[in-house]
């Protein structure tokens, strides 16, 4: 079977859906590539690489149509592509499944079958597949680097011969793929980062990314898990003390990025007009949800307008194809996953086996009949778990009284494990013979004076790890040095052999330690 990939015909797309390394690995499984001429040149990806992949280049979209078994595209096909879909083909790409019922039904009037990227099953098997993560992922990076582009000041927080420079105050409204990539990015640039969302199950991933998760003081349970790892719709009551919330942070932040959708529903209005009215001038609003009608009440789809204070508020609704060639490559990535499960024999035939929960996920028209929605995932994709409880701030008291009882219980403790050394010390003097006492003497000394003299040596010239082992060797050498002047002719071989093994272990040590310094030493 032939997989095709035409040019792009939405306005501005500048991905591609077939990489030259994927095409490669796409002929491994049997099929053969063909691309329109030049369907890859605006993702930095020329013909001629394609050529020495083994694609071959058709001259237009009409012939790629007619000859390929298999359409690999990004956006939703347009009019004239819908028109070129016929029975037998297999359309795959995005085509906004939850949200175009009317587009479901004229692809399925072709006859031709359609599977849906963004339709992915959110499980574990079906991640390799995600391209709604994968731009995602993307998206968020890019919003930061927008934000970034549009706000005037340092991220990071220094100190000059001019004076300080406060860090950004950044706020993510959404902690699923976008948003925690936003998160590690803004983090990463030295922001002072505020995540919030509505499954409080993420607040560890957000706090484990070096951000502060925002809690709402509200009773409601938050189960955000139900849609596939989307955030689910919130009650009246929770959306008001959301909102609450913000107005309380919006003059303090000077990034704010949203990313909050809900499948199949317009975006929900989380920043409002009077919220950007409070922020400073010079703040900058990233709505991720502008397609969908955006987040923020001043949102202007694939714009970036000004609010009368002087804030700006970036629309763009193409940010993965604004890193077109990071884009394409992870995209074409995931289609290559969703045909090497389409292709259990690996023989070139592409096999729609809805028997599968991921393909049968994804498959949105089979044969002209419309299949969306699929049943239900069987596996959430975000387990489901109890809030994390705010740790109680203590006042001074409770701390002075905190540290007292653990003083009280640290000096019981003490002087019991004293009182039980002391016995067993009578026990050893009154019943073990003299010579025990001698070398029970010479083995404390030398654990005491051994582990000290190794132990202190600068770690520039051992490693931790090998001071470690050093020490243990210089108690060895030190009890030894002890034990040679006995009169026993084996207790003395003995301790010469002891001397002898420690002193290789600890010399070796040190050779071994400059060794891999010398690794870092600049040449």
């Amino acid at each position: 079977m032939k997989i095709g990939t035409p040019r792009e015909s939405h306005p501005g797309e500048r991905r591609v859906a077939l990489t030259p390394d994927s095409a490669a690995r796409l002929q491994k499984l049997g099929y053969q590539c063909v691309l329109e001429a030049g369907a890859g040149e605006a993702a930095n990806f020329a013909d001629a690489d394609y050529r020495a992949a083994g694609v071959e280049i058709v001259p237009d979209a009409e012939s790629l149509w007619q000859t390929c078994d298999i359409v690999l595209k990004v956006r939703p096909p347009q009019d004239g592509e819908i028109a070129r879909l016929h029975a037998g083909k297999t359309l795959i790409g995005f085509v906004n499944a939850a949200s175009d019922a009317e587009l479901l039904q004229r692809l399925a009037a072709t006859g031709g079958s359609v599977i849906a990227m963004d339709a992915v099953p959110r499980i574990s098997r079906a991640q390799k597949m995600d391209a709604l993560s994968s731009m995602a992922n993307i998206a968020g990076y890019r919003a930061v680097m927008e934000a970034g582009n549009h706000f005037g000041r340092f991220f990071t927080g220094q100190i000059t011969a001019a004076g300080k420079v406060p860090p950004a105050k950044v706020l993510v409204v959404g902690a699923g793929v976008a948003g925690l990539a936003a998160i590690g990015t803004a983090t990463s640039l030295g922001a002072i980062t505020h995540a919030f969302d509505v499954r409080p199950e993420v607040a560890e991933q957000i706090e484990s990314m070096g951000a502060q998760f925002v809690y709402l003081d509200f009773e409601e349970a938050q189960d955000g898990a139900a849609t596939g790892g989307y955030a689910a719709p919130s009650s009246p009551e929770f959306r008001e003390k959301q909102l609450a919330r913000f107005r309380e942070l919006a003059p303090e932040m000077d990034i704010v990025i949203t990313t909050a959708l809900i499948p199949g529903r317009p975006a929900p209005k989380l920043w409002t007009a009077d919220m950007v009215a409070a922020m400073k001038p010079g703040s900058v609003v990233v709505d991720l949800a502008a397609e969908r009608g955006g987040n923020c009440d001043l949102t202007v789809a694939d714009e970036v307008v000004t609010s009368p204070n002087g804030v700006t508020i970036v629309g763009y609704t193409d940010y993965p194809s604004r890193m077109a060639a990071q884009a394409s490559t992870l995209y074409a990535t995931n289609l290559r996953h969703m045909l090497d499960d389409l292709t259990p024999a690996k023989d070139g035939v592409a096999v729609i086996n809805m028997d599968d929960d991921v393909i049968r996920g994804a498959t949105v028209v089979k044969d002209g009949a419309v299949t969306w929605p699929p049943p239900p995932p069987k596996i959430k994709a975000i387990a489901a778990g109890k809030p994390k409880e705010k740790v109680k701030e203590l006042t001074p008291a409770e701390k002075r009284a905190g540290e007292a009882a653990a003083f009280k219980a640290q000096t019981r403790s003490q002087l019991g494990l004293l009182v039980v050394g002391g016995l067993l010390m009578a026990l050893v003097g009154a019943f073990a013979p003299a010579e025990f006492m001698s070398h029970l003497i010479v083995f404390v000394l030398a654990c005491f004076v051994g582990f000290q003299v190794i132990w202190n040596v600068s770690h520039s010239l051992h490693t931790p790890l090998m001071a470690v082992t050093n020490a243990i060797s210089g108690i060895v050498i030190l009890g030894a040095l002890l034990q040679i002047g006995s009169g026993s002719w084996l207790v003395v071989t003995l301790a010469a052999l002891s001397v002898l093994i420690a002193s290789i272990n600890i010399v070796g040590g040190f050779l071994v330690t400059r060794r891999m310094l010398a690794m870092f030493q600049k040449s």
